[in-house]
């Protein structure tokens, strides 16, 4: 624990514990920069939040997505996006994770062009996780960071030639409770991002590399556009050179589908390209046609990259992003090596390659991975396929797409066996959220909240619109109890009962099951999540 004392600008709280390191990071200078944006943005921010209620309000109501009209004009304009960096010109294999301290130095050392340190889907905000994240970030950023496992007293350090760092803040809806700016909590989104900008900005640009995000969520060009505010302010509050951030936006929710073009412009002069969050898109797919019985969906592993929908939106952001002379980033591979089973683990690497083999084929320029040992798998597809830095010139001007193909319902069956999966996995998923722990390998594939989300919104949809499985039953409040009750059951005879019952399943169980459940579908997961794991003195 810090012994420095914590002492905030006027108008700013802390209300959270202290952490370790602390006073390295929550310094006067760079929480003042924070209520700065959070008193100029918030308001805009909440109209926006409110937006997405209109919009889903509609959609329910019958409305269906489509291209803006009113932007049309700007689709068919020729302009490009900001120039690229040479850090970042050559993105083929990009590593994600939490911020933790070992998962930090094992990242950027893994071989990956790129490491995104993530503090939303695949970390749980807890206090001591945003703080002791930032601080970590800090030290990575001076090439000062090491970690020293308590049981075995080895020694991890960062190698000479680091992967490219990004960072990932926390989407719009969620907020930081720990901090209060003029009485009301500040937007987890903006103090993610003006903590690392503040303490690090100068030191990235000394190093020759900038501060660079990925930015999750977004649900349409104007939120786009008030993350380029924030930078514009940020940048000149810190009087560095406008442009010197640079973002990748992350189009995981249908709506920011049909506006590809529309949030490339809006952060033209930060931009760094759009990435394709598969998962989160599946999950949005769900969320914002959770009113039509059409939309119903198969089995979660059923819905697949083969999939029609999913062609068109990952082909249409390729072909969007070259030409504006941006980067179009993949998706991310879940596998992680199999330990013990050579013939289950070349069949998972199998799956890699192929997945991998399919993005650089049509057109990407990188992709994701979760795990160090895949870096070598997704990097030799890469460089058998793609010999330059990227491959932004193939503008893949064969390629067409209308609104039908974005919206086109995947086929498929609904199991009794994937209603299990989704129940099974996302609770045993979201108990160690609940522990602080977001990202989990699971069952051979790295989870977050992003497959939890798919697993939740599925069992709703199912379960409201009466889906009927392929033996002909329907999902009803029964089957969905019964399944509840024989998988915790499962899970407990496996973790063993003095376990189970020091971990936090049946609290998980509680709140999935009361999601999965509830008249309404919650917008996110992690929302009512987040309330369990508050550590603010009430």
């Amino acid at each position: 624990m810090s012994a420095a004392a914590l002492t905030p600008p006027p108008g700013v709280e802390l209300l959270g514990p202290r952490v370790a390191g602390d006073d390295q990071v929550l310094t006067p200078a760079a929480l003042d920069l924070v209520a700065t944006l959070a008193r100029r943005f918030t308001g805009r921010l909440e109209e926006l939040l409110e937006r997405r209620h209109a919009v889903q309000a509609r959609l329910d109501a019958g409305e269906r997505l489509h291209f803006l009209p009113e932007t049309a004009d700007l689709r068919d304009a020729h302009w490009s996006g900001a120039s690229i960096p040479d850090d970042l010109a050559d993105r083929r294999v990009e590593i994600t994770g939490p911020v933790d301290r070992k998962m930090i130095i094992n990242a950027l050392n893994s071989g990956a062009n790129v490491f995104m340190a993530d503090f939303e889907d695949s970390n749980t905000p807890t206090w001591e996780n945003q703080v002791s994240g930032q601080v970590n970030l800090k030290e990575a950023v001076r090439r000062a960071i090491r970690h020293v496992a308590p049981e075995t007293g080895k020694l991890y350090e960062l190698s000479d030639n680091p992967a490219t760092l990004m960072v990932r803040p926390r989407g719009w809806h969620l907020p930081e409770r720990h901090v209060l700016v003029d009485g009301r909590p500040v937007p987890g989104s903006l103090f993610d991002f003006g903590l690392y900008f503040f303490h690090n900005v100068r030191a990235l640009r000394e190093r020759g590399t900038g501060p660079y995000f990925y930015l999750p969520k977004l649900e349409s060009h104007l939120e786009a556009r008030l993350w380029n505010d924030v930078f514009t302010l940020a940048q000149r509050e810190l009087d560095v050179p406008s442009g010197t951030i640079r973002a990748t936006v992350l189009i995981e929710t249908i709506p920011a589908a049909f506006e590809m073009d529309e949030i490339l412009y809006e952060l033209r002069d930060h931009t760094a390209g759009l990435n394709c969050g598969r998962w989160d898109y599946i999950f949005s797919f769900i969320k914002k046609h959770r009113g039509r019985k059409e939309y119903v969906l198969p089995d979660r592993g059923q819905v697949t990259m083969a999939q029609p929908f999913m062609r068109a939106y990952t082909q249409l952001l390729i072909r969007t992003c070259h030409r504006r002379g941006v980067h179009a980033m993949g998706g991310m591979a879940a596998q992680i090596p199999i330990k013990g089973d050579s013939a289950a683990n070349d069949a998972a690497l199998e799956k890699v390659r192929a997945d991998k083999l399919r993005e650089v084929r049509d057109g990407h320029d990188g992709t994701w991975v979760a795990h160090p040992g895949l870096v070598p798998v997704a990097r030799a597809v890469f460089d058998a396929h793609m010999p330059g830095a990227n491959q932004i010139g193939n503008r893949r001007l064969d390629f067409t797409c209308d609104e039908a193909d974005l919206l086109r319902v995947p086929e498929g069956t609904r199991t009794e066996t994937g209603l299990r999966q989704n129940v099974h996995v996302a609770v045993l998923y979201l108990e160690s959220w609940l522990r602080g722990t977001g990202c989990v390998p699971l069952f051979d594939l790295m989870e977050d909240a992003a497959t939890a989300e798919i697993s939740r919104a599925q069992i709703w949809q199912w379960l409201h619109h009466r889906a009927a499985l392929d033996d002909g039953r329907v999902v009803t409040r029964d089957l969905v109890g019964r399944v509840f009750d024989e998988e915790i059951g499962k899970i407990r005879a496996a973790q063993g009962d003095e376990r189970f019952e020091a971990g936090r399943f049946a609290e998980a169980r509680q709140l999935f099951e009361d999601l999965c459940t509830s008249d309404g579908l919650a917008d996110f997961l992690t929302v009512p999540a987040y309330e369990r794991v508050l550590t603010v003195a009430r």
